[in-house]
């Protein structure tokens, strides 16, 4: 077999076979096919796209390239969310103590902010000390002993996967469904969790732009566990304009705190928390309908047994518990610019894009991977779509260090905002639900 065999079928839009598949991978990883091979191979898959049977098979493949969670008994009951990114998409940090609190065991592996969408492990790195480096035992056995733990991906978890998105990213091949299903569905699996729930976002602040795209993608993803007979439930949710109202790091956990003091309830952020975690409830038997979800989900905050379950994980994971109590205790900004509106009106549309892009000049993103990042600055968002805006009211806040880096994210924030005499119609944050 040769692998310029297999590039010839798939540039030809002809069905690879197992054999085809599982050779091309085990080349991959071995280091015995070349760059120029893999990239090849990934842009005809790119123009030729694949069946659900290849993606299901490809997707095994690179589940079987590198070491497997196994959580033993716990395995039916273990959640884990995913979200394909968004903007000031806090919703893993609230929702994780909470379903924790409510007895479901959560296993998570996030990786890094990359580009304009932010990355689960730097928000919570924003925790002086907070550690995201857990071997796979070390993660298993925070599992079994306070019921919740928050990994870094490594690399001996599905290794294909890793050598094929540095090459995707970097050859334009990024955006194909195959591809992005594949890698997606190969990491929460290979990560052991027996209940899956995908986050699929659409929008301007999302790699999908419209629900179309993503229900197209959620469907896929479904399919392939399904094949691969694992439970994956999809919820294509908007990503039109930021999550909340923070946009960050330490800002965003700031107000996944505040969620779980109870005093965020009526947001986006709380609404949303809340439709995933009575996903979970259902998914794994707790509840016998959304309305006992959504009483045990209200209590657990109300009782301060979610906040809890978060002072616990911060603990085990060697951060501050301090800055549930003292936000003094987060990296400082030098700067806290208020940024008033022009006009009166109400807010219809915030581009999430162009606020994540502010973001990202101030500090708070990264182009490339290994590129620092500043844990202390971002955009708190005054006004949100719906919200009425006097002129000379702040319109959005922004933590700075630099003068310079402010003024070109005001820019980008300015023209995020779209405000208009008539109040919008807000729409529902979850398109569709796609299950199994």
């Amino acid at each position: 077999m040769r692998i310029v065999d297999i590039i010839e079928k798939k540039k030809l839009a002809k069905e690879l076979s197992r054999e085809d598949i599982n050779y091309f991978i085990s080349s991959l990883v071995d280091g015995s096919m070349p760059d120029y091979q893999a990239t090849a191979w990934l842009m005809a898959v790119w123009f030729n796209g694949m069946s659900d049977d290849e993606t299901a098979i490809l997707t095994e493949a690179m589940i079987n390239s590198g070491e497997k969670i196994e959580f033993g008994e716990l395995t039916d009951k273990v959640v884990d969310k995913h979200s394909t990114g968004g903007v000031g998409d806090k919703v893993t940090i609230t929702l994780i103590p909470l379903l924790a609190a409510a007895g479901v065991p959560i296993a998570k592996l996030s990786g890094k902010g990359l580009g304009h969408t932010g990355g689960t492990i730097d928000k919570l790195e924003s925790i002086p000390n907070f550690s995201c480096e857990l071997s796979v035992d070390d993660l298993i056995k925070q599992v079994n002993k306070i019921g919740v733990a928050i990994g870094q991906q490594t690399g001996h978890l599905t290794p294909a996967d890793g050598i094929l998105y540095s090459l995707r990213d970097v050859t334009s091949t990024v955006d194909s469904m195959p591809l992005i299903a594949s890698s997606v569905v190969s990491k929460k699996l290979a990560a052991g969790s027996g209940n899956i729930i995908l986050d699929v976002k659409y929008g301007s602040g999302a790699f999908m732009k419209t629900p179309e795209d993503a229900v197209k993608l959620a469907k896929l993803m479904v399919n392939t566990g399904k094949k691969l007979n694992k439970s994956i439930i999809a919820v294509v949710t908007s990503m039109e304009e930021p999550l909340g109202r923070a946009v960050g790091n330490s800002v965003e956990i700031i107000e996944a705190i505040e969620f779980l003091k109870g005093n965020a309830e009526g947001s986006d952020i709380a609404e949303l928390t809340y439709d995933f975690a009575q996903i979970a409830l259902l998914q794994v038997g707790i509840c016998r309908d959304k309305q006992e979800a959504r009483k045990l989900l209200k209590d657990l905050i109300s009782s301060g047994k979610a906040l809890d379950k978060f002072r616990e994980l911060i603990v085990a994971q060697g951060g501050n518990p301090l800055v549930i109590d003292d936000y003094k205790n987060f990296p400082q900004s030098k700067f806290k610019i208020e940024v008033k509106s022009d006009v009166d009106g109400f807010v219809n549309r915030i581009d999430a894009y162009k606020v994540a892009y502010g973001c990202k000049l101030l500090g708070a993103g990264r182009e490339r991977k290994n590129d620092p990042i500043d844990y202390s600055v971002g955009v708190f968002l005054n006004r949100k779509t719906g919200e009425y805006v006097a002129k000379g009211d702040v319109l959005f806040t922004m933590y700075a260090n630099d003068e310079g880096k402010a003024l070109a994210c005001e820019d980008y924030c300015r023209a995020a905002f779209s405000v208009s005499t008539e109040k919008p119609v807000i729409q529902n944050q979850i398109y569709e639900i796609i299950r199994p």
